[in-house]
């Protein structure tokens, strides 16, 4: 707790383009639980994750800013709440190195992140993407986090997150929170419009699969003209119908509506409609984060104020949870 407020922690990583996907699954939550006055939230840029990758450095930072301005654009309050650059804050980092040396290498082992990773990145499977949940369980436990909003395939590394502080807890008593989920109950999990068993991503290389978030309106109503459903041109929500599933998901998520009520406004309507209100309906989503983003692309003060008052903040509350930490394992004290 912080001032009386559950904190929630939440980041994204700066790589790709940010895709309708993660906006629903993650963002749309992260904006409704801001407004949220029982909430203190930490939105983190997490560019330390990034770097698993070979990423080129001009287009990571770049990515970066693009990344922290479109938290804003799109909803969330950079001054209600705290939102910062992981790589500004050298307690992630810190933190990360202690809890090392609490986590086992069988639980690594069984991360099936890295396991995916390593298949798609054979000429570059290295210790930071083996590490890669400890830095992730870092990134919470630094802020005493009581809420992190995970997707669905997310649930595995807060599960790690919650085996390391309970473990130190263990040892040292009680100095981290044990962080809880909280998953959306709708749009959890958006799927590809071109194959809809597999998830939205922002490196499909089909173009026609994602929907990117600073996708123009044209672009969008194209790629939903084009997603794939099937041949019986019925709206029902099912598991045999994963394409129009899909779809109905997407839109209950904008419009929030139940998929039933979804299936009955279309009822005897036919797909390319139904792909049509789809598309409008994102549209309708889209546009105004279109709008704020080429604002405060031509106000770098402003961007630039948030940048440095946010790592300030997130500095101050990460350095309480560090130095407990360094005390309780025995480091030695700083001289002030």
């Amino acid at each position: 707790m912080l001032d009386g407020k559950k904190v929630l922690f939440s980041g994204m990583q700066a790589t790709g383009n940010i895709t309708l996907g993660n906006y629903m699954g993650a963002l749309k939550n992260w904006i409704d639980l801001n407004n949220d006055d029982s909430y203190q939230c930490f939105n983190c840029v997490v560019d330390l994750h990034s770097l698993t990758v070979r990423q080129d450095p001009a287009e990571l930072r770049k990515r970066a800013r693009t990344l922290l301005s479109l938290y804003i654009a799109a909803g969330l309050d950079p001054v209600k709440n705290c939102i910062y650059y992981q790589s500004h804050v050298s307690g992630h980092a810190e933190l990360s190195w202690i809890l090392n040396c609490f986590t086992y290498m069988g639980e690594l082992n069984r991360m099936t992140q890295f396991k995916d990773k390593s298949a798609k990145h054979a000429d570059n499977i290295n210790a930071g993407l083996f590490t890669y949940p400890v830095l992730m369980a870092a990134d919470i436990l630094l802020f005493q986090t009581d809420v992190v909003p995970v997707g669905a395939d997310q649930k595995q590394h807060l599960e790690i997150t919650r085996d390391i502080a309970e473990r130190f807890n263990g040892v040292y008593g009680d100095v981290f929170t044990i962080p809880e989920p909280y998953i959306g109950k709708v749009g959890a999990k958006i799927m590809s419009l071109q194959e809809p068993d597999k998830k939205m991503s922002k490196s499909d290389e089909n173009v026609n699969a994602t929907i990117y978030l600073m996708d123009d309106p044209d672009t969008v109503i194209r790629k939903f003209k084009r997603a794939v459903t099937d041949s019986d041109n019925e709206i029902r929500y099912t598991e045999e119908k994963p394409g129009i599933k899909n779809l109905i998901d997407i839109y209950s998520a904008v419009t929030n509506k139940t998929s039933g009520e979804v299936e009955r406004e279309f009822d005897g309507k036919g797909y390319g409609e139904f792909k049509l209100a789809v598309g409008e309906a994102v549209n309708s989503v889209l546009v105004p984060i279109h709008l704020r983003m080429d604002e405060l692309s031509k106000d770098k003060a402003y961007i630039d104020g948030i940048i440095k008052e946010n790592s300030d903040k997130a500095n101050y509350f990460a350095t309480k949870t560090l130095r407990k930490v360094q005390k309780k394992i025995g480091l030695p004290e700083r001289v002030r």
